[in-house]
């Protein structure tokens, strides 16, 4: 088994924009109704799992074990790896990529992280958008990196540059 180091940061709303339903919770768990919105034809072949999720209230849901692969990187590579499925824990925020997130998401994503690295040698902590450049673009600028890096105290090179 490949050695958990690396925390991956992403957003997503069902359907993109709108915040507050199940619609995420149902998609992480292979029960959302493709029939239900428009845009969910779209993403109807997509193969998705996060380990966690973190609501705009700071509420924190769990889908996978951080001992178990969750698909959320996709085709990916940073710190001169590959498939960062395989040593990688994925949290998605809800929110839209290039738009702020609430002060109640930051402080469960510190609680998680500080969490995390207590279990797992973790000394890396990417958006999606930088292990996947050009594919994908979250959290994206309104993602407050400067605060994440302050609140946990973790030097500079734990982050992307």
């Amino acid at each position: 088994m490949a050695q958990i180091d690396l925390i991956v940061i992403h957003s997503i709303s069902l359907p993109p924009g709108q915040y507050g339903g199940d619609d995420v919770e149902r998609l992480f768990t292979n029960q959302l109704d493709w029939c239900q919105h428009p845009y969910f034809q779209q993403i109807k072949e997509l193969q998705v799992s996060a380990h966690f999720y973190v609501r705009r209230n700071g509420e924190l849901l769990q889908f996978v074990s951080c001992d178990d692969r969750a698909w959320h990187a996709g085709a990916s590579l940073y710190r001169g790896r590959n498939n960062c499925n395989d040593d990688s824990i994925g949290i998605e925020l809800e929110g839209v990529e290039g738009q702020s997130f609430e002060a109640a998401q930051y402080e469960t994503l510190i609680a998680v992280c500080a969490s995390l690295a207590q279990h797992y040698p973790v000394r890396h902590v990417a958006g999606h958008e930088h292990i996947a450049p050009g594919r994908k673009a979250d959290p994206g600028s309104g993602f407050n990196w400067v605060l994440l890096q302050q609140s946990l105290a973790w030097p500079d090179q734990y982050f992307p540059e």
